[in-house]
């Protein structure tokens, strides 16, 4: 085939890209168009989402991919991270500007939820773990504390579908990003209605449910316009920056939950797929997560803090005049001295503190751990730590699916991060294979592919992206020091 031009927006929770694949069939290759910052804005004492600004900068990444690629373009699609959302009035204006996931104010919506909807009815309805982050907790906290913005608002959508509407003018939901919410169906695929009744929530609000890969309509007239992009499709790609990038994995297993994922980045996600939610007590017990992937499969997973822990650490040196690359902070942390210090990666106090290094201490100073003292040694306690955490989460997940894991994958810009990537082998004491950085935007440019007929299965995806991509392997070490370190681990 002559080769084929996508592009997909891929926002996170630092930057977005609008990038390029250029697909010949066989291999894909992907480019940059354009780089923008992004992060939480402090409006007012609250955090928010500048999406105005962010539909400025996809608009002008467009315009310039546009210009580089003209008539070779195939199609768009948007993915971002999950749980946030938009909601619109009836004459399609913004009700107020988007609220940031870290923002404080779902503090104790759990536990008011808990007591009209028990949490067992919840996880056995949606099967999502249950963190004050999900969708579910900020809606309630929005009809506690602004009542009036969900009494104006006609249509729901979350962040990617924003977006999507802005591109073409569909007023859906996809469906990876829908199961981030903990308000849909695991059984049904659909919105929990009757739960979010009992939680009087609106529910008129809430949209159909397209599965990836859905073409949503073509760019309105004023974008092409904007941007110069001829009439093409807009192609809803697992929304979910998560679901994006397990289709990017290059496994050769397809179909088995004998591998597992890590989509390393700011936060951890790791998981396997798998046919179908589990929704059982010992699932639960585990808090852990079925969210939605391609082909009706479930991803079955786990939030860890991820590398927001040393994202954290060097903001927090940075703040006392202290200045180092993540590196520099890697290098030190490979000559620091090892098990000094272990934390729980997903304490709450890690969440959003004002100070990283203040809350590692104080968890320190709690747990009868040495407190760190130097730049390495904090990011040795962290490092090491997330490699144990990823080991007590994928042991719970062997129980769960009854399938041994052979090998993990790890995907996503914490591929970069040599001295974890062994730490995690190590830890897991199994082999460990990681590549590409990029898969969450593979995922998206790939899915819009197939949506157009120009690739077949999802193992055929993989085989792609197997195809045009060095991987790097790592094998277990020090076994013996890694499951002495992991019993102390696990009396926190």
């Amino acid at each position: 085939m002559s080769e084929q031009v996508y592009l997909g927006v891929d926002l996170g929770a630092e930057s977005g890209r609008v990038m390029a694949g250029n697909f010949n069939g066989q291999t894909i290759s992907i480019q940059e168009i354009h780089r923008f910052p992004n992060g939480p804005v402090n409006f007012a004492g609250t955090l928010r989402w500048d999406v105005l600004r962010l539909w400025s900068e996809i608009s002008y990444g467009l315009k310039k991919a546009a210009d580089k690629y003209g008539a070779a373009i195939r199609s768009v699609g948007v993915d971002t991270w999950g749980v946030d959302y938009v909601l619109l009035s009836k004459h399609d204006d913004l009700v107020c500007q988007p609220y940031n996931y870290r923002d404080p104010r779902t503090q104790g919506m759990m536990n008011f939820a808990n007591q009209r909807v028990s949490k067992e009815d919840i996880y056995r309805e949606t099967g999502l773990q249950f963190m004050e982050i999900n969708t579910l907790y900020q809606l309630l906290a929005a009809n506690q504390r602004q009542p009036e913005t969900l009494k104006q608002a006609s249509h729901f959508l979350m962040i990617p579908d924003f977006f999507h509407w802005l591109l073409c003018g569909a007023k859906v939901v996809e469906f990876t990003n829908a199961t981030t919410s903990q308000c849909l169906s695991a059984t049904t695929r659909d919105w929990a209605t009757p739960m979010l009744q009992k939680l009087e929530l609106p529910t008129h609000i809430s949209p159909q449910v397209v599965t990836p890969g859905t073409q949503l309509g073509t760019l309105k007239a004023e974008v092409m316009l904007a941007t110069g992009l001829k009439k093409i499709p807009v192609i809803a790609p697992p929304t979910h920056d998560t679901a994006s990038a397990v289709v990017g994995v290059p496994t050769q297993n397809t179909g088995k939950a004998n591998w597992a994922y890590i989509s390393s980045g700011t936060w951890s996600l790791i998981g396997v797929e798998v046919p179908q939610a589990i929704l059982t007590k010992e699932a639960l017990a585990q808090n852990i997560t079925n969210e939605g992937g391609v082909d009706g499969t479930y991803r079955l997973l786990k939030n860890v803090m991820g590398l927001w822990l040393v994202q954290g650490i060097r903001k927090s040196f940075e703040k006392q005049g202290q200045k180092y690359h993540y590196s520099e902070l890697t290098t030190f942390a490979h000559q620091s001295e090892p098990f000094r210090t272990i934390i729980n990666p997903n304490d709450p106090r890690f969440l959003a503190p004002d100070d990283m290094l203040q809350a590692i201490v104080s968890y320190c100073e709690e747990h009868g751990q040495l407190v760190p003292q130097t730049p390495g040694q904090f990011v040795r306690c962290a490092l090491e730590s997330l490699a144990l955490k990823y080991r007590l989460v994928l042991t719970g997940i062997e129980q769960l699916t009854g399938e041994k894991l052979e090998v993990i994958h790890i995907v996503g810009g914490g591929t970069n991060n040599d001295l974890l990537n062994q730490f995690t082998a190590n830890a897991c004491g199994k082999k460990v294979i990681t590549g590409p950085v990029e898969a969450t935007v593979l995922g998206n440019l790939l899915i819009q592919a197939r949506s157009l007929g120009d690739i077949g299965s999802l193992g055929q995806i993989r085989d792609v992206v197997r195809n045009s991509f060095m991987l790097q392997s790592y094998e277990p070490q020090k076994l013996d020091e890694w499951n002495a370190a992991y019993e102390r681990y696990l009396k926190l």
